[in-house]
This record gives structure tokens, sequence and C-alpha cells, in this order.
């Protein structure tokens, strides 16, 4: 057991936990009973962007997971995975079996326990739903010791509870996934340029159901007739007649290309002039229009991870995501915060907007159909707890909500407002910890236990 200083990948509001790595399930259950009353949490990659997978003054538990512990099921389309073990491990195991995962965050570098815990959402989320919606078993140790084995037929109401409840319901051992059967390793992408948000949201709204997986990137520099211009991606697994040849069909083998170091600029190097000068050159240098361009998983999935540490660029006092998520009819939302953030100069070179498609049963999960907008700012921006109050405001009234595995913000009237099912899911949750022992900083932050209600 170690005492360490933890943050999330948005290295911001750090605090201090006992953590330990038990190896195996009984080290697991042996190292919970010991906790004190500020309670442990299990933690995976760290790739929450605020303080979703920290515990202060309490307990952290991490798991670790081997590639040779995945059991796949190939004529099921399924495999059994341990909770440690992270997306790119997995899609190394078995992208060269003929399978993808059902549903990938921006990064591979999430493990499935945390997947679950996130109910994470990607690109694919218009057809094919969050990852919960693809998981058909779990093994979750519960607060008393015991192991339940649960799933969406199988005490249904723990396990929505736990999809999607930020690891405050148990910790997930392992869990069973369906996988996509896939033809290649590529992926057959369309590209298109367009001027102005009205577009984007013309395009999304007439043409994402022709397509798997559909992403945008926004400028939100851009302003007057140029504003919200955007770059719409969108593609599906390429099918082996694509491949000139079935040499390296299901290769698979992404690396970093670079990393930024540890002496990176203490203010960071993502000032407003060079944000403007990166988001023109994107704008540019894509093409009006482009059909079934043959990309790699990593390129089309992941591109940031190919930049390690690039968390870095936000200099020492790191950076906040924001995303939120407001019902299809509202966009004039999503219109009026693409306005607010151009005006107010947000130095932003990351902004993605999705469409939801319908929702699950987990009370906590974060999508419901809609229109979805994720941002990265510096920590430091000027004006920007004002900006995101008056964003909240604006989300909150609209019948929307925040991302929980993004926040560092958002307080309990937030939450309250933004999922209504909020209460019956405590329900679920004392039943199976009466005394409390699953507790993290978002949990007292946001008052998902019910303190200060």
């Amino acid at each position: 057991m170690t005492r360490e200083s933890l943050s999330g990948w948005g290295r911001t509001q750090p605090s201090v936990a006992e953590v330990v790595e038990p190896a195996d399930r009984a080290e697991v259950s042996a190292s919970i009973a010991g906790a004190g009353p500020r309670g442990v949490l299990a933690r995976g990659l760290g790739r929450s962007y605020g303080d979703a997978a920290q515990n202060a003054g309490g307990l952290v538990v991490r798991l670790r997971a081997a590639a040779g512990e995945v059991v796949l099921d190939a004529e099921r389309s399924e495999a059994t995975v341990p909770a440690g073990l992270s997306i790119d491990e997995l899609l190394r195991v078995i992208v060269p079996q003929g399978f993808f995962v059902p549903v990938t965050a921006g990064t591979r570098f999430v493990t499935i326990g945390g997947a679950i815990a996130s109910d994470i959402h990607g690109k694919n989320h218009h057809a094919d739903g969050s990852f919960g919606n693809h998981v058909t078993s779990i093994d979750l140790l519960l607060a008393d010791g015991s192991v339940a084995t649960i799933g969406p037929h199988d005490n249904p109401s723990l396990f929505w509870a736990t999809t999607g409840g930020m690891g405050l319901t148990g910790i997930v051992l392992s869990a069973t996934i369906r996988l996509i059967p896939i033809e290649t390793s590529r992926m057959s992408v369309d590209t298109d340029r367009l001027p102005d948000l009205d577009s984007l949201l013309a395009a999304m709204t007439e043409g994402d159901d022709r397509y798997r997986y559909s992403v945008a990137w926004v400028d939100l520099l851009a302003r007057g007739k140029n504003l919200g211009r955007s770059v719409l991606t969108r593609g599906d697994h390429a099918a082996l007649a694509q491949l000139s040849s079935r040499d390296g069909a299901f290769t698979y083998d992404p690396r970093h290309l670079v990393s930024v170091p540890s002496f990176a600029p203490p203010s960071g190097v993502l000032s407003l002039p060079a944000v403007a000068a990166f988001n023109e050159l994107w704008y540019r240098k894509t093409p009006r229009h482009r059909e079934h361009e043959l990309q790699s998983i990593a390129t089309f999935f992941h591109p940031l991870d190919g930049v390690g540490s690039w968390n870095r660029l936000y200099g020492a006092r790191g950076m906040v995501q924001y995303q939120f998520v407001v019902p299809m009819d509202r966009d004039d939302v999503l219109r009026r915060a693409v306005h607010l953030l151009s005006a107010g100069r947000v130095a932003c070179f990351l902004a993605i907007i999705k469409r939801f498609g319908p929702g699950n049963p987990a009370p906590l999960s974060f999508p419901i159909p809609g229109w979805t907008l994720t941002l990265d700012v510096s920590s430091a921006a000027s004006g920007l707890p004002e900006l995101f109050s008056e964003l909240d405001s604006l989300v909150l009234d609209a019948g929307g909500r925040h991302y929980f595995a993004k926040d560092a913000h958002i307080g309990p009237d937030a939450v309250r407002r933004g999922y209504p099912r909020l209460a019956e899911w405590r329900a679920t949750r004392d039943a199976v910890d009466p005394q409390g022992k699953w507790q993290s900083d978002l949990a007292r932050r946001v008052g998902l236990l019910g303190e200060g209600d």
C-alpha cells in the first residue's frame, strides 16, 4: 500500500489517498475489509477528467489484469474480460481475431471497469447506444465482501445502477461484453467540410443514420457567417473487398508518435493565437468532400492517443473538459452555447458535436436522445466560471445534463435537475451498501450519496 496524490486527466483538484494493487480477487476482497470512514473506490487508468476516480483520505484500489485472461467466444461474438484490462489491450487481442469493441471513447486507455462505471459513449451512440447496452453480465464485489453476478436480466436494478454508477455500487471484477464482427482493421471514412453550424446540424440530421460512426469537430473561435464551421467525419468498418490486398487485413499496432515532455511551459502552449492558427489550418486542409478514405482504427477513433501526455499542453494548472447533452428538439441551446463560446474567445482546439440516440435504463447514464457538445479548455482561462455558469443554466433549463466522467465543476443542484432518477439510483445503491463503503471525491462534491440535500 502506498500513499499517493491522484488527479484526473485534467490534472486539477488532486487529492491524497492510500492506494493498493491487489494481485487477485481474494486480495481485492481483503483490501476493502479494512477501509476506514472515508471508504474505498476502484480506479482504472485515471482518464476521467475530473475527480471521479479519487477518494481523498480513503482507500483506492487499482486492479491488475493481463491480456491472457480474456476469454473470447467467437461463435457468440462475446468476450469475458477482467475489469482492469484496458480497451487498448483488449483490441490487441480481438482485432486480429476479427472483432471490435461495441463502443469506444475518444481514448483507448480506459479500463473495462471504467467503461462500465462511466457508461462510456462513442461515435456510434446514435446507432448502437452506450457501453452498458452491450454488457451481458458483471461480476461485482459488494460491500459485504461477496461477489454477485448481475446482468440486464439478472438483478437488473443493481446492474443498471452499476452501469454509469461511477464505481459507487461495488468493484467490477470482470464483465462479459458483446463484440462487433469486422472484416478488416480499417475504417472506410467520409469527410465533409461545412461552413457553419446550421450546415453541420442539417447534414448530421439528414445523413447520420447512413453511418455507424459520426463525429464533428467544431471551430469555436469562428465568428459571424463562419460561426460553428466544422469538419464532419463519418464511416464504418471497411469491408475486405475495399482493400487492395488481404495481407495485413487485421493489422493493429497503434503507437505513440510523440510525447509532450514533463518540462512543458507552466502556462501551457495553447494560447488564443496558437489555437486560432491551429483551427484555421485544420479547417482549411480538410477537403470539402471526400469518400471512402481508408483509415486505421487508431487514426479514426483515437487520434490524440498518438501524442503521449497531451494533457500537459495545457500547463501546470491543467484543463477542464466540459460536456453536456440537450434534447434533440433543443438545438437552439446548442446554437446559443456555440455563440457564447465564440464570443467569449475560449481557446479551445478540441470541440466535438455528436448526436445521441435513445438512452438505456441506467438511472445515471449520461446519454439521452439529443445533441452533445464536448470541449477542452485551460482551467486558467479568463472568465471560465462565469461562462460555464451561463452554459449550465441553458442546459439544465432545457432538460439537459452534464457527464460525470468529464465534470470538474457542477454541484448537487445540477445533478438533481439533470438526473431525475437520482433517488431511484440511491435506493438501489443504499440497499447493497447501507454503511456507505463506496465513496469518491466526485460523489461528495456533487452530493450523489445524499450529502447536503
